[in-house]
C-alpha cells in the first residue's frame, strides 16, 4: 500500500498543488472614505442617512452612465453629480461649482442657480433614475422620463448623494427597479491591464 502512496505523490507532486485564490470583483457603492463627518452609510454601502454628502466610489467613466435612488425617507436630501472637488460635509450641495444636484423641491441646483425644475417634486417612496452621457443628465420618477435635461457638466464627475433633516435615501448602481434608457448602463469600474 505505502508503494502505491508514494507512486501517487511522485504523479502529483504537492509543489504544484497550489490553492485557487478567487479575485472579489469591486462594486460601485458609496465611498465611506470621502463622505461627510454625519454621515452615515449602511446596507452594504447602499443607505446614506445623518447629515452630509457622500460620493460613488468610483467614477463615471463610461459615455452612458444610469443610476437610481429611492427616497425611503423624506427630509432634505439631493442626488446628482460632483467632482472630486466637492466638498462633502456642506449641504445642500449644488451650491458651487462642484455640483450639479436635483433636491427635495425638484429644483437641479448649481451655482447656488436653479437650472432647471421637475414637472412635480419627488414624494417619499419615488424612485428617481440619473442618466448621464457627457452631454446631458437626464432624470425620471419611477420609470416614467421627464424631460429635463442638465447641460454643461464638465470633467471627470462622480454620483453623489445627500441628506439631512431625517432623510434616507437607497442607491442603486445596479440592479435597478426600473430598466435605463437604451443604451444606457450602471456605472462601471475603470480596469487597467498590467
Amino acid at each position: 500500500m505505502a508503494s502505491y502512496l508514494c507512486c501517487f505523490r511522485w504523479c502529483f507532486p504537492t509543489e504544484f498543488v497550489r490553492p485557487h485564490v478567487i479575485k472579489q470583483i469591486p462594486e460601485v457603492i458609496l465611498d465611506t472614505s470621502k463622505s461627510g463627518q454625519g454621515v452615515v452609510i449602511v446596507k452594504s454601502g447602499r443607505r446614506i442617512c445623518g447629515s452630509g454628502a457622500a460620493p460613488a466610489s468610483h467614477p463615471i467613466v463610461q459615455s452612458k452612465a444610469y443610476f437610481e435612488v429611492k427616497v425611503q425617507s423624506s427630509g432634505c436630501w439631493g442626488a446628482g453629480l460632483c467632482t472630486e472637488l466637492a466638498d462633502m460635509n456642506k449641504v445642500p450641495l449644488g451650491n458651487d461649482d462642484k455640483a450639479w444636484v436635483l433636491r427635495e423641491n425638484g429644483g437641479i441646483y448649481h451655482k447656488s442657480e436653479c437650472i432647471a425644475q421637475l414637472p412635480e417634486s419627488p414624494q417619499e417612496g419615488d424612485v428617481i433614475g440619473l442618466a448621464y452621457d457627457h452631454v446631458y443628465l437626464r432624470f425620471s420618477v419611477n420609470g416614467k422620463p421627464t424631460e429635463t435635461n442638465v447641460t454643461g457638466i464638465k470633467g471627470c464627475v462622480f454620483p453623489v448623494f445627500y441628506v439631512e433633516d431625517n432623510a434616507i435615501l437607497d442607491v442603486q448602481f445596479q440592479s435597478f427597479y426600473h430598466p435605463p434608457p437604451p443604451g444606457f448602463d450602471k456605472v462601471m469600474i475603470e480596469q487597467t491591464l498590467l
